[in-house]
């Protein structure tokens, strides 16, 4: 047989047995279960989380550095811009480590993460994090990134209440054991599906309670257990530099939009609502804080516009993303004469020392933003919406709910934790220190040099 007429039959029987089994295989095809897709990170939702994440380091450095260093004397400017500086670098390591874990480790616990995510087990540039939102898929490592420079901010934010007396190792040793023991349960009871808050309905949008709250009570807490400056209330301790303070606010402002549009996870118009909440409440705050200064004292100043700048951002934080428009307007409209009345009538009434009001602009900012989103979050008044079954009425006794875990778990852990510093390194520098001034007695250099 010619190598033709073999070939030829060889492909008349392959042919043939090809049409009997086809209805075999096409019937397997079928009866097998079709493998599930593995989930591919949107492009466009993954630049913006990269974009977002970059804005909130923004914050950090140099915004909230800048901010505080101006609102302090000359001689501890340097003293402030380290302490934001090497607080977030060692969160930074702290999170990766076991901050992760504690908080998004995927425990079932309501109110901690767990261990499965510890040094970033299992975490790899092909593992996924879906969002809130269905079929919304962005890379592990970016998710974990952007949670990573909120846990880097918040316990900064702390240190502008006891500015200009603490011991630079007792800001850092605090700074993390605090994340240990308060941050981290905190994220994961209100942004982890299993956590306590969440599971109650609580709504805290980019962090008004782990956040705001949180740093709100610490500072207040440790303003009363550092004690105040020496010369409090006799010296005078005016800012140095309201001109790096505005430059501060500014660039916080600018990266908020990071904070608040990227905590929607992906570029939509949720983001978008956030982004138009973030310009409208703290506009609202700036006018309103200007507003209630000239008519008490009769001329605005440019703290007092800075310091709005804050307490809008602060209230808006919670409900950037759930709250319209208008309630944004209304929030930052509220929030600086609730602010402005702290910072001028109560803080001087109890007498406690918190220098860059850290309790009276973040705290109260904090309280008024989480209870307001309860109500701003109303589709009537112009807001996404409240969950089937929920009412204004028992959204707002979350809310409120929420805001006392988080005051109660800040406050007694807090005052736990200065105590245990205090006992290990101390937590002030001594007087002659202070006076000379924290750049100099604790760093060896100067902000600023005579020319």
């Amino acid at each position: 047989m010619s190598s033709f007429t073999l070939s030829t039959s060889l492909r008349r029987v392959g042919a043939t047995a090809a049409a009997m089994l086809a209805p075999v295989v096409a019937f397997a095809q079928e009866a097998a279960p079709a493998a599930a897709a593995t989930p591919v990170p949107d492009k466009a939702d993954t630049t913006f989380m990269f974009l977002s994440t970059l804005l909130v380091l923004f914050m950090l450095i140099p915004g909230l550095a800048l901010f505080y260093g101006g609102l302090v004397r000359a001689k501890n400017m340097l003293s402030v811009l380290m302490q934001c500086t090497v607080i977030g670098a060692a969160m930074m390591i702290v999170w990766v480590v076991y901050g992760y874990s504690f908080a998004f480790g995927g425990s079932t616990s309501a109110y901690f993460g767990g261990f499965a995510k510890l040094f970033l087990a299992g975490v790899t540039v092909d593992s996924t994090a879906a969002t809130f939102s269905d079929g919304v898929v962005i890379p592990e490592y970016l998710f974990m990134l952007f949670q990573m420079t909120f846990a880097a901010i918040t316990p900064a934010l702390i240190v502008g209440a006891f500015a200009e007396r603490i011991k630079f190792s007792a800001a850092i040793l605090f700074a993390i054991l605090w994340a240990t023991f308060v941050y981290f349960p905190i994220a994961h009871m209100v942004w982890d599906a299993n956590g306590l808050l969440f599971g109650m309905g609580a709504l805290d949008f980019a962090g008004g309670t782990v956040v705001h709250i949180n740093a709100g009570v610490a500072g207040l807490v440790g303003a009363f257990m550092v004690g105040k400056r020496t010369g409090y209330g006799r010296d005078m301790m005016a800012p140095h530099s309201m001109t790096l303070t505005l430059v501060g606010a500014a660039m916080l402002w600018f990266g908020w939009f990071g904070f608040n549009a990227g905590s929607n996870l992906e570029a939509s118009g949720g983001a978008v609502l956030a982004t138009v909440n973030t310009f409208l409440a703290t506009a609202a705050a700036v006018l309103s804080w200007s507003l209630v200064e000239t008519l008490t004292r009769g001329k605005a100043s440019m703290l007092g516009a800075a310091s709005g700048m804050i307490a809008g951002l602060v209230a808006v934080t919670p409900a950037a993303g759930i709250a319209g428009p208008m309630g944004a307007i209304i929030m930052g409209l509220i929030v600086s004469p609730l602010c402005y009345f702290f910072v001028s009538v109560i803080k001087n009434k109890f007498h406690y020392d918190d220098t860059a009001d850290v309790f009276g602009v973040h705290g109260v900012g904090g309280f008024f933003g989480a209870i307001a989103t309860g109500v701003f979050a109303s589709s009537s008044l112009g807001g996404i919406g409240y969950a089937d079954g929920v009412t204004m009425g028992s959204q707002l006794m979350t809310q409120i709910t929420a805001v006392a875990i988080t005051i109660v778990w800040c406050g007694v852990v807090s005052a736990i934790l200065y105590k245990v510093v205090d006992a290990l390194v101390g937590l002030r520098v001594s007087m002659e220190a202070e006076r000379e001034g924290l750049d100099l007695s604790s760093h060896g250099e100067a902000a600023y040099h005579a020319s």
